[in-house]
């Protein structure tokens, strides 16, 4: 067994592509934290090992995001179904959020 092997398959929607589309022109480092996140995703969807920003969104429909990671400044929405992680969302988290 290889270490570090991938446990879950990451697929994305029509809409996660749109928006990652979009956002990309303006922001370089999102391509790198889009990697980033595959291979979190990959590996630990439910953040089992407490070693990253991840979090379980209460009363969230599955198809809506159930989960969020949190990478720099952008926010990745996903449920996970079985082995397979479903990205729904990705979103620049702005000052003015909140």
């Amino acid at each position: 067994m290889r270490l570090n092997a991938p446990l879950y398959s990451v697929v994305t929607t029509a809409h996660f592509d749109r928006l990652l589309k979009k956002l990309a022109p303006k922001h370089p480092d999102l391509a790198e934290r889009f990697e980033e996140a595959i291979g979190i995703l990959s590996l630990d969807p439910f953040n089992k090992s407490g070693r990253h920003p991840i979090k379980n969104l209460n009363d969230v429909a599955a198809g809506e995001g159930q989960y969020r990671l949190r990478s720099g400044r952008f926010r990745f929405r996903y449920d996970v179904a079985g082995r397979e992680v479903v990205l729904l969302y990705c979103g620049l988290r702005r000052e003015d959020t909140y």
